[in-house]
């Protein structure tokens, strides 16, 4: 009788796959090596194949997932019945906050999505498609009737363009986090730069504190 798979599978499935996104995102996917994956996740390299059969596989994993989570992020969201400027809001709060505990995961997939294989590549794209799609439906009904409605996708990948790169500039020490962030993020975007407005938290720290 096969024996069955021990209850912390998963859990040491997902342990790796968040130490080799780390990895892969600080020294790039091409430049790692299993070895130092293993390195990383205390295990020995025979160990780590028990779970990942070569470095592709964890990328795949790793960017698959990460989209995967946004996608099902969307369609939470198109079950909530918010509507209008509160539903884009909300959209803007919890895409914020995903990237904010998958920094790494979205440093792999902006950067190394191109190591994919077409057809895997391909389905990662569909997704993040399905994810983009999501958030012009919300653009689109906040200006519906106007002359220019037609720009909404633009403007859906102006506000990913904001978001998609804070991981660059962003500092983990800094007096704006992801939660600060994410309401500037929409204020800049419905209403312009003279609606932007300071999260009560942060307008209390220290005015020379550094914020980025």
């Amino acid at each position: 009788m096969p024996r069955g798979r021990a209850a912390t599978y998963e859990d040491q499935r997902e342990m790796i796959l968040s130490r080799a996104a780390a990895l892969f995102a600080k020294r790039g996917y091409a430049s790692a090596s299993m070895n130092q994956v293993a390195e990383a996740c205390g295990l020995s390299k025979a160990s780590l194949y028990h779970y990942y059969k070569d470095k592709y596989s964890l990328l795949v994993s790793i960017a698959e997932g990460h989209v995967s989570r946004l996608e099902a992020l969307i369609d939470d969201e198109a079950a909530a019945h918010l509507q209008g400027e509160d539903r884009l809001r909300h959209l803007i709060h919890r895409i914020v906050a995903e990237y904010a505990n998958a920094q790494d995961a979205h440093r792999v997939l902006t950067e190394d999505v191109k190591f994919l294989e077409p057809e895997d590549r391909e389905r990662v794209l569909d997704k993040e498609r399905h994810v983009v799609a999501g958030f012009a439906r919300a653009v689109s009904e906040m200006r519906a009737g106007q002359p220019s409605a037609h720009l909404s996708k633009p403007l859906t990948m102006l506000l990913f363009g904001m978001i998609n790169w804070m991981f660059t500039w962003m500092k983990p020490d800094g007096e704006l986090g992801y939660d600060a962030m994410a309401p500037i993020v929409a204020d800049l975007f419905l209403g312009g730069i003279g609606e932007v407005r300071l999260p009560e938290a942060a307008a209390t720290a220290d005015p020379h504190a550094r914020t980025i």
